[in-house]
């Protein structure tokens, strides 16, 4: 069956993230996730990915670990997620405390989406040379999986070492959280079969993602993987369109909402929620 959940900037101007997961979770709805920006450089040097110009959400965003840790809280069945977490920018020892600590509290409802960024002087600002995220990105999130699933994890590599440790807590999920990859870039797939536990791509192209999905399922069928866990963002709420992607083979589809106060928001989260009542 599938699963349903939505997507929402959480920014100091919008519904706060506790009057919107406890809302998400009335509403039947399965998961709520939250993406992040530390801050956006001034420069606006990096082009915006959507086209025109960057809108104002992404530069007045919560923690996104800390609305997580709020909406857990308040909480008890809907999964919490990063969409995405943007593990360049972050310690990968932090970000390993830091999600297991959230997936003990929340009691084992994490799904940690990444990505690689596309904002070089954002990555910059954090001491990441844009044109290394990528081979960064994949050692880190080797470390923070040698962290959760081993009592003295250590770790040697390029960009990411240490010798054993101890931390705690461990994740109540056995290894760690699902880490989903939320990228459409070109060799995407090949990282979600290389060190991702799953996929989950915008619906920017939707034209594209069909196909792609079915590479995805015969890269991972060759590398003895056969459980990965695919998602999407930016699906429509509306019957047609939510259909389409459950066709497709998506099992989770995630509804966007715009950063914006209560009283539009929750009834386009009614929205979301009939559309899911009725496709379950």
């Amino acid at each position: 069956m599938p699963t349903f959940g939505v997507m929402m900037f959480p920014t100091d101007y919008a519904i706060q993230p506790v009057e919107l997961a406890k809302a998400v979770e009335e509403r039947g709805l399965d998961s709520l996730f939250f993406p992040e920006h530390t801050h956006i450089p001034a420069s606006r040097r990096s082009p915006y990915p959507g086209g025109g110009e960057l809108p104002m959400e992404y530069s007045h965003t919560h923690d996104p670990f800390v609305a997580l840790t709020a909406a857990a809280v308040v909480t008890k069945r809907i999964r919490l997620g990063t969409g995405i977490c943007l593990v360049i920018e972050r310690d990968p020892i932090v970000l390993a405390k830091e999600v297991a600590s959230l997936d003990v509290i929340s009691n084992g409802r994490v799904i940690l989406g990444i990505g690689g960024g596309w904002n070089a002087e954002e990555m910059e600002d954090h001491g990441t040379d844009f044109k290394r995220r990528w081979r960064i990105l994949r050692e880190r999130v080797l470390a923070m999986k040698e962290i959760w699933s081993k009592d003295q994890p250590e770790f040697h590599g390029e960009f990411v070492n240490f010798d054993p440790i101890w931390l705690w807590p461990k994740p109540v999920q056995k290894g760690g959280p699902p880490v989903l990859l939320g990228s459409e870039a070109k060799n995407a797939l090949e990282r979600v079969v290389d060190y991702c536990d799953g996929w989950i791509p915008i619906n920017r192209r939707g034209h594209t993602l069909a196909e792609r999905l079915k590479q995805l399922r015969e890269k991972a069928e060759r590398a003895g993987r056969d459980s990965l866990i695919n998602g999407v963002f930016g699906v429509p709420a509306r019957e047609d369109a939510a259909r389409q992607f459950i066709d497709i083979g998506f099992p989770h589809l995630v509804f966007g909402l715009p950063p914006a106060k209560a009283d539009k928001v929750l009834p386009l989260l009614d929205q979301c929620a009939a559309v899911a009542a009725k496709l379950r």
